[in-house]
């Protein structure tokens, strides 16, 4: 173990947070986040210069080498191993990604995350980082978050964990999980503005052009996501058709005479192909078409309501609570709050 004694003031002050990353890895789970804290850092020297940098960002191998094959191709290199990392660790965050079947099977990983979260001050994961901590007991009893798509998944796997599909990231006592990808950069934010501020979190996410607090959760994301994987011609077309048409009548007896077929049978499998309802598909396409007007202009929310096909301000208003959890008004108002100036 390395001598404390000689280790620099800035490095005795600054916290560790260790990123785990295995092969296959998704890059994003890993550079985003990362990159909001190594910002934080240099923004607090730059704004304190008497004081030592808050954070010391490692990555660490699961394997032998000190470098990383991420899902995409790219190499990231420059880290220890978890076999390597020596002193005392603040924040252990579990990235994702497509090898996280083959890390589950890592019974020497699991056990070396089981000892070190014991004595780490909190843990968490980002993405399908989740079955990691699941695996090895450490999101037992607790709410958990991952990323929709594999939230049924995770809880089928861990019945004995709260598995909520929607929340960008969930906090439950020391343990942090998030949705998918770039929700790790929304935990990280979170996180910093836990040890440093939101006056500094605020900067790191203006300088990285991100949301400071996203509002809403997932729900604004899948189900559109997860009809442009359909594999059906069919409900291809009827998807492009409807978000050109969002004012138009959307009923299932018009979407399905688009598609050429009945509407009892345009209903089941479109909720088959797609995982929703064609209704609640509609709803949440309108949703996100009123979500981006309130973002990128100033119309007033009668206008965004009749364009985006919902009606009245009303109409508007009810179906932002349904599907994001927050009304129209705060949702543009936290936008305009966390927009750089």
């Amino acid at each position: 173990m390395r001598n404390t004694a000689r280790l620099t003031r800035s490095e005795r002050d600054a916290k560790t947070i260790v990123f785990v990353a295995f092969p296959g890895t998704q890059i994003l789970d890993v550079a985003g986040p990362f990159q909001v804290f190594v910002r934080a850092a240099e923004l607090f020297v730059r704004e304190h210069p008497e004081k030592p940098a808050p954070y010391k960002v490692v990555l660490a191998s699961t394997t032998n080498r000190k470098s990383v094959s991420t899902n995409c191709g790219l190499l990231l290199t420059g880290t220890e191993t978890i076999r390597t990392l020596r002193g005392p660790i603040d924040t252990l965050l579990v990235a994702g990604g497509s090898g996280v079947e083959q890390a589950i099977q890592d019974k020497q990983l699991l056990l070396w995350l089981r000892r070190t979260a014991s004595r780490t001050r909190r843990i968490g994961s980002i993405c399908t980082g989740a079955f990691l901590l699941a695996s090895c007991g450490l999101l037992e009893g607790k709410r958990a978050a991952t990323h929709w798509k594999w939230a049924a998944e995770l809880a089928r796997k861990f019945p004995n964990t709260v598995v909520d599909p929607d929340p960008i990231y969930i906090r439950d006592g020391n343990t942090y999980t998030s949705a998918g990808v770039t929700a790790g950069m929304d935990l990280a934010l979170a996180l910093v503005e836990d040890d440093l501020g939101s006056a500094l979190a605020l900067e790191v996410a203006r300088e990285l052009v991100l949301y400071f607090r996203r509002a809403g959760g997932q729900s604004q994301f899948s189900p559109a996501m997860a009809l442009q994987a359909s594999d059906q011609k069919q409900i291809e077309e009827v998807r492009s058709w409807a978000m050109d048409n969002l004012a138009q009548d959307l009923r299932v007896a018009r979407l399905a005479a688009k598609a050429k077929m009945s509407p009892r049978n345009f209903a089941r499998v479109f909720q088959k192909d797609t995982g929703t309802t064609p209704a609640r598909f509609v709803e949440r396409l309108r949703v996100e078409a009123a979500r981006r007007r309130l973002e990128e202009s100033t119309d007033k929310l009668e206008k965004i309501a009749s364009d985006c096909g919902l009606g009245s301000i009303q109409g508007l208003r009810r179906s932002f609570v349904r599907v994001l959890h927050v009304p129209p008004h705060e949702y543009r108002q936290r936008f305009a709050d966390s927009a750089p100036h």
